[in-house]
């Protein structure tokens, strides 16, 4: 998990962590331990932040640098018929 990037993203958009700790239905307290990495954020919180920060679980937990998805045309490019 990326913690420093729960952060930053939290942080870019002028967000406190009340404010995140609302949406994903936890006290301000576990969201913190979340962001230093005390506890580990389940993994339906995590698709939660990536819905809202318009996002990917690979960007969250730091499996890519790329924050938006690709678009399905470069994933399954068109195939011509002969």
């Amino acid at each position: 998990m990326n913690i420093e990037r729960l952060k930053e993203i939290r942080e870019d958009r002028d967000l406190t962590q009340k404010d995140i700790a609302k949406l994903l239905d936890v006290k301000q307290q576990q969201y913190s331990k979340y962001e230093l990495g005390i506890n580990v954020i389940p993994l339906e919180k995590i698709y939660i932040l990536a819905n809202y920060y318009d996002t990917t679980i690979d960007y969250l937990v730091g499996r890519t640098d790329e924050s938006k998805p690709l678009p399905k045309s470069t994933i399954f490019p068109k195939f011509k018929k002969n």
